[in-house]
């Protein structure tokens, strides 16, 4: 009897959540996702898992408005948008109401600490200004050109030539990932080599895990494991101690260094802040957030280019024409701002593969979007870069196609000049995000992904081993899943094609890509 009574049971239950969905309410023109009482959108979350962001895109290229809401289990209501009107109201206009917010913080917080990505309000404002100066300096810009030249020449310009020479097969995305991770580490803190491999691995495990708590379909279950000290949590727990130990270090270290001589004009970014007189705290959460930011963004960005034109060989006889143009100089901070093609083809890059596929605010009040939706009080509010690169409405028919051209104004009136790289609204292209909290660090990771894919392309060839079209993973920054296997080959200078490929601009499929 009891068994009986169970079976009806649950039988009312499911009919209940497959015959009842709430009231449309202030979401009626969104096309939001199968909602039930209790569970929200709980099941079509957990279908759709693996392809969150293809989901979340063709949602909202079915929303009158560009805007979805989604419920979940154990979340707050989730506002999702691609409308660059609504973008600029979240980011500027309305951007008091809304900050970073507690949900955001908890999930990085164990690793960030109160570093400045993950504060709002006085701690935030006294770092962004902070930053703001130290990173307009003329002299980290040096610095930083300075750190590049040694790093491409002693070590990422011969690991290629070594796997040429060898013809042996490399993981593309592992060389750059490390090749961005050593840039940003003596940037931010100029230390040994023995500590920055100390780091890299601790820092790889730290953003894993942070990662998978923002993916977690309910909230609840990685709280539950820090609870209790388990799994990928205690993982996250070892590595958070194990950065915390080494950046710690090398504050140490340097304190001691000030005081024996004086450390005001050391270049890295970590004597800068020592100097002006932070507490190691502040300074260590800074420093961490500041190599988090810059570990993972350019590399996966190169990455997707060297992919994209692997597919596109006429556009990267062009890019290496310019390139070529610009070699009989040095490379520096001048001739760099010159290659004009190449800054095209990476902004198209990050237009359809960004590095930060989507941010989140919390609402701290009421309020209404541009576009009439109604946020409330708590609501996570979440634009999104992938999904804005495929908006037709946005980019035109051709959204799915890698176009530079796109990026460039209109050549001169013998049609072999171009006049400079279009500037685009940020709340259509938010990959910098906009506004107060518009990245400071964007004019650096520019400078080193032109330094770093310009060296390559003037002298070496990328052939991906694998046909098949590579799997676009979101975390803490996004990257191309199982790495990018390629084979080196070296470019001989001459007879080379000068753009005379006939091969199409389209990438195949890239309205399925999987996520």
């Amino acid at each position: 009897m009891g068994i009986i009574i169970s079976l009806f049971s649950i039988s009312i239950f499911i009919v209940f959540l497959f015959r009842f969905r709430p009231h449309a309410g202030d979401f009626s023109t969104h096309s939001s996702p199968p909602t039930y009482p209790l569970i929200g959108c709980l099941l079509s979350f957990y279908i759709n898992r693996n392809r969150l962001l293809d989901w979340y895109t063709q949602l909202l290229s079915e929303s009158a408005t560009g805007t979805i809401v989604v419920h979940r289990l154990g979340c707050r209501r989730t506002v999702v948008t691609v409308n660059p009107v609504n973008v600029e109201y979240i980011l500027t206009t309305h951007f008091l109401n809304f900050p970073k917010g507690k949900p955001f913080t908890e999930i990085l917080g164990d690793f960030l600490g109160c570093g400045i990505f993950n504060v709002d309000g006085d701690q935030w404002q006294t770092q962004r200004k902070l930053a703001s100066h130290e990173f307009s300096a003329k002299s980290l810009r040096e610095f930083v050109v300075k750190t590049l030249k040694s790093e491409v020449e002693t070590r990422l310009l011969p690991a290629l030539e070594a796997s040429a020479h060898d013809a042996a097969v490399v993981d593309l995305q592992e060389l750059l990932r490390g090749f961005a991770f050593r840039v940003i580490c003596k940037i931010v803190l100029e230390d040994e080599e023995e500590t920055i491999f100390a780091l890299e691995k601790s820092f790889g495990i730290a953003s894993e895990v942070s990662a998978r708590r923002a993916m977690e379909p309910v909230y609840v279950i990685w709280k539950m494991k820090r609870w209790f000290g388990v799994g990928s949590e205690r993982w996250l727990k070892t590595a958070v101690a194990e950065v915390h130990r080494n950046v710690m270090n090398i504050i140490d270290k340097r304190r001691r260094k000030k005081k024996m001589e004086d450390i005001h004009d050391s270049e890295d970014l970590l004597s800068r802040l020592i100097s002006i007189g932070h507490d190691d705290q502040m300074i260590r959460d800074m420093a961490i957030s500041f190599i988090m930011a810059g570990r993972d963004t350019t590399s996966a960005a190169m990455t997707w280019l060297f992919w994209l034109l692997s597919h596109h060989p006429n556009i990267e006889n062009q890019l290496v024409e310019e390139i070529d143009l610009e070699s009989e100089k040095k490379l520096n901070y001048q001739s760099l701002k010159e290659l004009k093609f190449l800054k095209a083809c990476l902004c198209e890059t990050m237009r359809m593969y960004p590095p930060v596929p989507w941010d989140s605010k919390h609402a701290i009040a009421d309020d209404y979007l541009p576009d009439g939706t109604l946020v409330r009080s708590g609501d996570r509010v979440t634009y999104f870069p992938y999904g804005m690169g495929r908006m037709e409405g946005l980019w035109g028919k051709d959204q799915f196609e890698f176009k530079p051209s796109r990026w460039l104004l209109e050549q001169d009136g013998r049609g072999n000049q171009r006049r400079g790289v279009k500037l685009v609204s940020p709340y259509k292209f938010p990959i910098f995000q906009a506004g107060p909290r518009v990245c400071l660090g964007k004019e650096m990771a520019f400078l080193q992904m032109k330094y770093a894919v310009a060296s390559i392309l003037s002298q070496f060839r990328i052939k991906p081993i694998a046909g098949d079209r590579p799997v676009f993973m979101p975390r803490l920054t996004a990257h191309m899943a199982g790495g990018f296997k390629v084979l080196i080959q070296r470019r001989e200078k001459e007879g080379r094609e000068r753009g005379n490929s006939t091969q199409t601009n389209k990438v195949p499929n890239l309205n399925n890509q999987k996520s």
